[in-house]
Formats: C-alpha cells, structure tokens, sequence
C-alpha cells in the first residue's frame, strides 16, 4: 500500500511539474500579455533618454504592446540601476543606460548591485562619438601645437567637465593619462554650463558629445583638436582623429545597452533582442539618429553576447583609470 501511494504521490508531482512547465512555455510564448517599462536612469530631454524614446514606439509596434519610458534619475544612475536589478524577471522591465554602468563599481562604494550578475544582456544600441575642444582664442591651433602648449603651461592649463563620473571627465581624465600630465579640472553641474563657459572663454579645454557641438565647430566658436573615435566623423570630416595624431587607441563613446533584470526567460530575451535589431533597422530611426550625430551599432553589438563583452572591456578600462584619479563619490 505504502509503495502504491508513493508511486501515485510521484506521478501526481510529475503531472504537476509537467503542467507547470507547460503553462510556463505557453506564457513565454504568448509574452508580451501588458506594456513594458523601459527605464531610463536620468531626466527627461537627456540624450539618453532621447534615444529611449526614439526606439520605444517601434520596439512596441514588433512586440504588440506599448513601451512605456520611466525616467529614474539621481546618483548617476545607480538608483534606477538598483530598481531594475530588484525587479521582477519577467521581461516586462527593461532598461537603457550609458556607459555609466561600467564605471559604477569604480565610482560608488558599497554598490547595491553588480553590473555584470544582476542583469541579463539584451544589446548595445548606438554611441554617441565626442570632440576634445578648445576655446576660441587659445594659441594652439591644431594638435600638435596644443600639445606644446600643454607641456609648456602644465597645471595652468584648465579643463571643464560635467561633475565626478560624467563621461566628459572621463574623456579628459584618460588623454590627461595618455598624455602624461595634470590639468587643472574644473567640473560643472552639467555639460551645458560647462559648454558656455568653455564658450565664453572661461576654461580652455572640454570632452563633449558631437550631439551638441557640432553646430559650434562649425561655425568656429570653439576649436577642435580631434574626434575620441578611431574613424573620422562624416559630420565633420576634415577635423582628424585622436588616434590618428598620435594618441593610438583613444576611444571614447558614450555607448548605449539595453539590460533586463537577471533571470529572464531566454525566449522572451529572444523577442526583445528582435524588437531592438527591428526598431534599429527602422528607416526613420536611421535617419533620426544619424542627424543627431548619433551611429547605431554593428549588428555583432546588437546582442546579448556583444553588450556583455563590451561592458567587461569597458569596466577593465574605466575602472584603474577612476581609481587612480581618486574621483569623489
């Protein structure tokens, strides 16, 4: 008898296993059933968050469901970094953030999360390239005449940045490195005020993003020493490269991914990397983000695979150069 119920108790917990796989695969495959929640971890009007808005309605339109963007923002990034670790599994949150979830680790003391086991990978999205500016009036006009005007001026050479962790102090920290000197950094509240002052001649040196510099190159209201990328810029093509005059390497982008929280189902990871290549690959996404300066990645990088080697490179990066530097929280 004893053999009997526990030969009926095993089927009956199989069966029951069995029906719970099942209604799991079918959930899987009828997901998404509601709207997704796209995070952004800063204010509304940002670049970031402008490339969020841009490839929600798309990545919805492939889904069949709205995507819905939620701007999470303060302390850099790591508040909605920490809402998105904690949430639940399901795919119905997803997440965009910079390259600040690379340096997070470096920057922050006692981090709530770890970028590379509390998230799961869905792909990059596009990188934002940046210009090394001067102002209008400095003597140097080209890069090597910046660079002996660097070497013969030292510390009494200035260089703006939008606050501790933001990219444009990054950009200067790591040609400060590879240059082998020390400026004097003066950070902002932002690039935006940083921009005017460099403008207004107030400092003499700034990393900034091409989305909002361009118009000022151009027009030659600020000097350009060269792009932080490895190609010139069909934008402003005659201004060369860092790499190229003789900073071999230097790259720095402010480059996108997209994360889910850790744990969710590969099938429904599945569909959401094919709503993020369908909503890339959109001609008016295209064309939007290329007038804002702006490149979509190679399709190698829009995957899972691509933006977690990627973050693994760029944490090797940042992380020696942000501790050296002793940036404060």
């Amino acid at each position: 008898m004893k053999m009997k119920k526990f030969l009926f108790s095993g089927i009956a917990m199989a069966l029951t296993a069995s029906a719970f796989l099942s209604t799991n695969a079918i959930a899987q495959k009828d997901w998404p059933t509601k709207s997704i929640t796209l995070v952004v971890p800063f204010a509304a009007g940002g670049p970031t968050d402008s490339v969020a808005r841009l490839i929600a309605v798309p990545m919805g339109q492939y889904l069949g469901q709205t995507v819905v963007v939620e701007n999470v923002n303060g302390a850099g990034g790591t508040i909605a970094s920490t809402k998105v670790a904690r949430a639940a599994p399901d795919g119905y949150t997803i997440y965009l953030h910079h390259m600040g979830m690379a340096t997070a680790n470096a920057l922050y003391d006692k981090l709530p999360y770890d970028p590379l086991t509390n998230f799961d990978y869905i792909g990059q999205v596009a990188d934002v390239p940046m210009v090394l500016l001067g102002k209008k009036d400095l003597p140097a006009n080209n890069f090597k005449e910046l660079e002996a005007y660097i070497k013969a001026n030292g510390s009494k050479v200035t260089m703006a940045n939008a606050g501790p962790g933001a990219v444009s102090q990054l950009c200067g920290l790591l040609f400060q490195s590879r240059m082998g000197v020390k400026l004097t950094n003066i950070p902002y509240k932002g690039t935006g005020p940083a921009l005017t002052d460099l403008l207004g001649g107030q400092v003499d040196l700034l990393c900034d993003q091409t989305t909002q510099t361009i118009p000022y190159i151009k027009d030659g209201r600020v000097k350009a020493f060269g792009t932080t990328t490895l190609k010139r810029l069909p934008a402003i093509p005659n201004i060369p490269t860092l790499d190229e005059q003789g900073l071999k390497g230097f790259e720095v982008k402010v480059w996108h991914g997209m994360y889910t929280p850790k744990g969710v189902p590969k099938p429904i990871l599945d569909k959401l990397n094919a709503a993020l290549k369908t909503a890339l690959n959109t001609p008016d996404v295209k064309k939007r983000l290329e007038d804002a300066n702006i490149d979509i990645v190679t399709p190698d990088k829009m995957t899972p695979s691509g933006l977690k080697s990627h973050l693994e490179t760029e944490i090797n990066k940042w992380g020696p150069i942000i501790r050296k530097s002793n940036i404060p929280d």
